[in-house]
């Protein structure tokens, strides 16, 4: 017994060292990633960007595929923003353009893609999502007709978010302290937004990299077999990552997970470009653009992805770029000091700092925090708001909307549901306390039965004169 305990105790050491080892190596260029990405979204006016997507043009194509990549966000924030723009006006190809530059061309996003893959996935990300744009706005109204679309608009009208209000200044009038302010804090959102798909990504590739043996991995998918491995990898990593349940930048250690066990070089990407089509994201589709539209949508993303990954495979490899050895160096379990340690002290320093920041008071009123997930919105745009005893609060998503005002219900119902024993002074819930009527008619809760007998039999308490 003590033996079979310890070999359970080792197995889970194992897999948490790995992935405690991945979060080491990367916790500087995540920091960095982040402070980065906070930089551009606070200095970069979206106004122009968002003023004219309503046709899908080549350049509104470039204006839609630049709005997400300084609208760094998790794939649930960038599946409402995606929405909201189509019901304020946006074509369906630049919202769904939109969601994918959000999620797949973020700054964060390539840097820990470096550190755990190196430069030449760095560049296959970059390539792949250009050509992911380029095949969403060849092929979005093939999948979707013109009525097909005039219904979606109508369907995400009923519940559209307020308009914008107009905010632009150049990114030269906002490099200014109050600006830098909110640097921090869409870096301290974004972050705190991110770190369950983050640890739960981790956390993951840290198991499969210690226990699961590379034969299993190759019974899931083939290898050795030329143009026909990388065909069936690039469309089986896509469906995986389905089952997943980590999308957005929690995708990336994954990856790294998958190209250490032997998985083609475009399998890979089509995996990393596949963090919008877990199940939860396919729940959140079908919620709002209804069931065949979700099912749509889903063929429509899983096939530019399954293409891009394809034709990153065959372009690196034509032009000698495509990695060859699957020795991933931050799946090793090693806790490297040196440089790395200074590296992380200095990014820890820059964290606090950005923490301090983000809590000192501010003038700007156009940035709020989701109470939610912690992610900085921007009032002007913000996708869904709702007041309660006067006060607004902004969120990322519908989704953190509802479970705000579930939460908020829950408490007022516990709130209604107390009272106080006039024995004891304990705080009781009355929809399971025992109950007397009082001789003014009036109903008391007891924490016991012990209490209530102390009640009945001593007229001298308060409750009883």
């Amino acid at each position: 017994m003590i033996g079979a305990t310890s070999a359970v105790v080792h197995w889970f050491a194992v897999g948490f060292k790995e992935a405690l080892a991945m979060i080491w190596m990367t916790w500087w260029p995540l920091v960095l990633g982040f402070s980065i990405s906070g930089l551009v979204q606070s200095l970069v006016p979206r106004d122009a960007l968002r003023a004219s997507l309503g046709t899908t043009s080549p350049a509104s194509v470039a204006r839609a595929s630049m709005l997400g990549i300084i609208s760094s966000s998790c794939s649930y924030a960038a599946s409402a923003v995606s929405r909201a723009l189509f019901a304020r006006g946006a074509s369906w190809s630049n919202a769904v353009i939109f969601m994918v530059a959000s999620t797949n061309l973020v700054i964060e996003l390539g840097v820990l893609l470096y550190l755990l893959l190196g430069w030449r996935f760095l560049l296959a990300q970059l390539v792949g999502g250009v050509v992911m744009v380029v095949l969403l706005a060849l092929t979005t109204n093939v999948m979707f007709s013109a009525l097909r679309q005039q219904r979606l608009r109508a369907r995400v009208a009923e519940h559209a978010p307020p308009a914008e209000h107009p905010t632009s200044s150049s990114w030269r009038e906002r490099l200014d302290r109050e600006h830098l302010h909110s640097a921090a804090r869409y870096s301290l959102g974004d972050l705190t937004m991110l770190r369950k798909e983050l640890l739960a990504g981790f956390v993951v590739a840290g198991f499969l990299a210690a226990h699961v043996p590379a034969t299993w991995w190759h019974h899931l998918f083939l290898s050795g077999h030329g143009t026909w491995t990388t065909l069936e990898n690039v469309l089986l990593a896509p469906l995986l990552a389905v089952v997943a349940f980590v999308c957005s930048i929690g995708n990336i250690p994954l990856a790294a997970a998958l190209w250490a066990h032997g998985v083609a070089f475009g399998g890979v990407i089509a995996f990393i470009f596949a963090d919008l089509i877990t199940l939860p994201l396919l729940a959140i589709y079908r919620r709002y653009y209804g069931v065949a539209s979700a099912w749509r949508l889903l063929v429509l993303l899983w096939f530019t992805m399954s293409v891009a990954g394809l034709v990153i495979d065959e372009l690196f490899h034509a032009v000698g770029l495509a990695p060859t050895s699957h020795h991933v160096r931050v799946l090793d379990g090693q806790f490297p000091l040196g440089a790395t340690l200074v590296l992380n002290v200095l990014a820890s320093a820059v964290l606090l700092a950005a923490w301090w920041l983000a809590r000192r008071p501010s003038l700007n009123s156009l940035i709020a925090i989701d109470p939610v997930c912690g992610m900085a919105v921007d009032t002007t745009s913000a996708v869904a708001s709702g007041e309660r005893d006067g006060v607004t609060s902004y969120f990322c998503s519908p989704r953190c909307q509802t479970k705000f005002e579930r939460e908020l219900e829950s408490a007022r119902g516990s709130f209604d549901h107390r009272a106080l024993d006039p024995v004891c002074g304990m705080t009781v819930d009355t929809r399971d306390a025992v109950s007397t009527v009082g001789p003014e008619g009036v109903t008391y809760y007891f924490c016991c039965e012990g209490c209530r007998s102390t009640y009945l039999l001593d007229p001298r308490l308060p409750a009883n004169q």
